[in-house]
């Protein structure tokens, strides 16, 4: 077998493909569209070194491997890494070379940022390759699925004060829905981010980012339910507050990504025929202390939650979410939408 190094080349990732057939892991498939021609950061293309292994047989070389190592503005402070090598190919070399190449390329990187990361799959060849290269997990990443009715629903007090708890117009005035382009839930969506990702910074978040990032229209939001605090008038109890109360949590939901034509959709359908989960973002306003950010995460859950099924992605990080919905895993009112994901470094 005589293997030989070169840059990636128009045409490469059908070559590749009828060699690596469809993807292992949810990883391959997201991270193969990175696979591309090197680019120096310039005319705002992010920065890319891409390498293609050939197997030379008589003179030809086949390619059967890949690595692509790549900046990015979100989370700059490490660069992106993907290696996949062919089944019949692995073993041999070829990943640690691609990897102590991509390496080098990093040294050179315009940025001057050289650490690697990349996403695994526990218990995949993927995650033995990394850990013997020393990518430790620095997160973890669960999707998780939240059946109907699986919280008691919150009790609100009554919006006059005067009427029964959760009578007709109780948790009016602090359960609202929210335009996506509201510049306060893109204050607090952006500020959450960031909290939850001390592990690894996504920097200055602008307000056109945090939009385009999650509220969007192309993102797919299409709705959004915010949990304020109670509104509290400066003149007293008896004197109707003016100003709403700040918002403690927020849900936006996603509007389901179109059907491939070309993907089995019994695949990806629910077990027994039952609803499709919707896809959210939960959060809450981070400087909430600790106990109140978990009970505002609870309760809007249960909101939202409270009819149908909701699909989020739940991080380590994220602790208010954790503490609410991790019981609901033990006892059987959520389940795993799929493999966990960890996130390693160097």
């Amino acid at each position: 077998m005589a293997i030989e190094y070169r840059e990636w080349r128009e045409g490469d990732d059908l070559a590749l493909l009828e060699i690596w057939g469809d993807p292992e892991t949810h990883q391959a498939r997201q991270f193969r569209g990175a696979l591309a021609v090197s680019s120096a950061g310039a005319g705002g293309m992010p920065w890319r070194r891409c390498i293609v292994a050939e197997d030379v047989i008589d003179g030809v070389g086949i390619p059967v491997a890949a690595g692509v190592v790549y900046g990015a503005a979100l989370h700059p402070e490490r660069l992106w890494a993907y290696i996949e090598v062919a089944r019949d190919h692995r073993r041999s070399g070829i990943g640690a070379t691609l990897l102590t190449m991509l390496r080098r390329e990093a040294e050179q990187s315009p940025s001057g940022v050289s650490k690697l990361r990349a996403k695994v799959e526990p218990g995949t060849a993927g995650a033995a390759f990394a850990e013997h290269f020393g990518l430790a997990p620095i997160q973890r990443s669960r999707l998780v699925v939240v059946e109907p009715g699986a919280l008691r629903l919150p009790v609100f007090p009554a919006k006059d004060g005067g009427g029964a708890a959760n009578d007709e117009n109780a948790g009016s005035d602090v359960v609202m829905d929210l335009a996506t382009g509201s510049v306060e839930l893109t204050d607090v969506v952006g500020r959450y981010y960031t909290s939850i990702h001390d592990w690894d910074s996504p920097g200055v978040l602008s307000v056109g980012q945090v939009q385009k990032l999650f509220l969007d229209e192309l993102t797919g939001a299409h709705g959004a339910i915010v949990l304020r605090a109670q509104p509290e008038s400066a003149f007293g109890a008896g004197v109707a507050p003016s100003r709403k109360g700040r918002i403690r949590a927020f849900a936006v939901s996603y509007a389901a990504p179109a059907q491939d034509p070309n993907q089995d959709q019994a695949q990806d359908a629910p077990a027994g025929g039952s609803e499709v989960p919707t896809d959210v973002f939960v959060g809450h306003e981070p400087a909430l202390a600790a106990d109140d950010a978990t009970e505002a995460v609870r309760d809007i859950l249960a909101l939202i939650a409270y009819q149908h099924p909701v699909m989020l992605e739940l991080d380590d990080s994220m602790t208010a979410l954790r503490a609410a919905v991790e019981p609901l895993l033990e006892s059987g009112k959520a389940r795993l939408a799929g493999p966990e994901t960890l996130v390693v470094s160097d």
